[in-house]
C-alpha cells in the first residue's frame, strides 16, 4: 500500500523521533519538532511511537490512499477532511481505497502530524527515517514532498482498534506562551540590564521560523564590553566557537534571539545566553509567527523535574490508550 501526494502542502516532510549519534560530525538529529504530537499520532493508529509520520507546517497536504488504511492527525488545530467531509482530529479513523485526506487552514499551532498504521516505510539513514533537508538525507529522497510522490506504507497491525485522546489531554495552542530556559553557558556576556531585558521582554516570533531555528523580534540586549579573544569575531555576541545544544538561544549583535531547533548546525561562534528546556521545545515547534513569547529562567533541577512530570503524563496517556484498546 502507498499514499499518493496530490498536493504537498507548504513544506511537508517525513519525520520520526530523530537520529542520534551524528551531531558531533555536524549531522543534526532532525525528527518531529513537536515530538509529543508525533508520538501520540502513532499511538492512535497502533504504531510504535518512533514510526515515521508526516510533519506539515502551516498548510496540510492532500493525500490519496491506494488502499484501506487507519489514520490519525494530531498537532496544530485545523479541519480534517476525508473526501470533503469532516473527520476527527486526535482520534484514529479508517479510510478506504481512493479516499482523499485534506485539511483546512491551520487555526492554532503551526504543525500537523499525520500517522498511518504501519508507518511511512522509507529507508532509514543513520538509524532514522527523518528528513534532513539541508543534507538531502532521510525521509523521501531527502527532501520535502512533491505532488506525485508515492509514499510507501509498512504492514499495519492485524486489526483496527479505535482510539481517541481525551479532550482534557489535547493541547489548545495559545498565541501567548512562556518558555522555561536555563541561563548559560554564555549569559555572563550580557550586562545585568541585558539579562533582565531578555527575561522581561515579550518577544514576537517572526516569519523566520523553520526546522533550523525560530527568530524573535523585540528589545535590544546589551553585552559587556571586552577585548575579543583570539579566534572570536568582532561582534560583541561572538565567542570562540563552541557546540550548540538543541534549544539554545543565540542573540546575534544583541537583537532578534534565535532558538535553534532540530535541524540546526552543531556549533559556531555566537554566544548561547540560555537554552529552552526539553519539554518546552514542542511548544516552540507549535508557535506560529506573531506568537508572543516570554522566557522564564529556571534551574537545572526544575528542568529535570518538568521532564519527569511530562514523562509521567505521557506514560499515563499511553496506558489509557492501550487499556481502551484492550477493553
Amino acid at each position: 500500500m502507498h499514499v499518493e501526494v496530490v498536493e504537498p502542502g507548504l513544506a511537508t516532510t517525513i519525520q520520526d523521533l530523530g537520529r542520534s549519534g551524528a551531531y558531533n560530525v555536524g549531522i543534526p538529529p532532525s525528527g518531529a519538532l513537536d515530538q509529543t504530537s508525533a508520538k501520540i499520532a502513532n499511538l492512535l493508529v497502533g504504531n510504535e511511537i518512533g514510526a515515521a509520520v508526516l510533519e506539515a507546517p502551516y498548510l496540510g497536504p492532500k493525500l490519496a490512499f491506494a488502499g484501506p488504511a487507519v489514520v490519525a492527525v494530531t498537532g496544530a488545530r485545523a479541519d480534517v477532511l476525508v473526501n470533503g467531509v469532516e473527520a476527527p482530529a486526535w482520534e484514529s479513523f479508517q479510510v478506504e481505497e481512493g479516499d482523499v485526506l485534506s485539511f483546512g487552514y491551520v487555526q492554532a499551532g503551526a504543525r500537523l502530524y499525520i500517522a498511518v498504521a504501519g508507518g511511512f516505510d522509507v529507508p532509514p539513514v543513520l538509524g532514522s527515517r527523518s528528513t534532513y533537508g539541508l543534507g538531502a538525507l532521510g525521509g523521501f529522497e531527502g527532501r520535502t514532498l512533491r505532488a506525485g510522490d508515492a509514499l510507501p506504507v509498512g504492514a499495519p497491525p492485524a486489526e483496527y482498534v479505535p482510539r481517541s485522546v481525551p479532550e482534557k489531554a489535547r493541547p489548545t495552542w495559545a498565541r501567548d506562551v512562556e518558555l522555561r530556559i536555563v541561563l548559560g553557558l554564555y549569559d555572563y556576556r550580557l550586562t545585568a540590564d541585558g539579562r533582565n531585558t531578555l527575561l522581561d521582554t515579550v518577544w514576537s516570533l517572526t516569519p523566520v521560523a523553520d526546522r533550523t531555528g525560530f527568530r524573535y523580534a523585540g528589545a535590544k540586549l546589551d553585552f559587556e564590553d571586552r577585548e575579543q579573544p583570539f579566534g572570536a569575531g568582532s561582534d560583541p555576541s561572538n565567542i570562540v566557537d563552541a557546540g550548540y545544544p538543541i534549544g539554545s538561544i543565540q542573540v546575534p549583535s544583541g537583537s532578534e534571539p534565535i532558538i535553534l531547533h532540530r535541524d540546526a548546525v552543531s556549533g559556531g561562534g555566537y554566544a548561547m545566553v540560555g537554552t529552552v528546556i526539553s519539554v518546552d521545545m514542542d511548544l516552540v515547534g507549535q508557535s506560529a509567527p506573531g506568537t508572543g513569547t516570554r522566557f522564564r529562567a529556571v534551574s537545572l533541577d526544575d528542568a529535570l523535574a518538568a521532564r519527569r512530570r511530562a514523562q509521567a503524563r505521557f506514560v499515563a496517556l499511553t496506558n489509557a490508550l492501550t487499556t481502551d484498546a484492550l477493553t
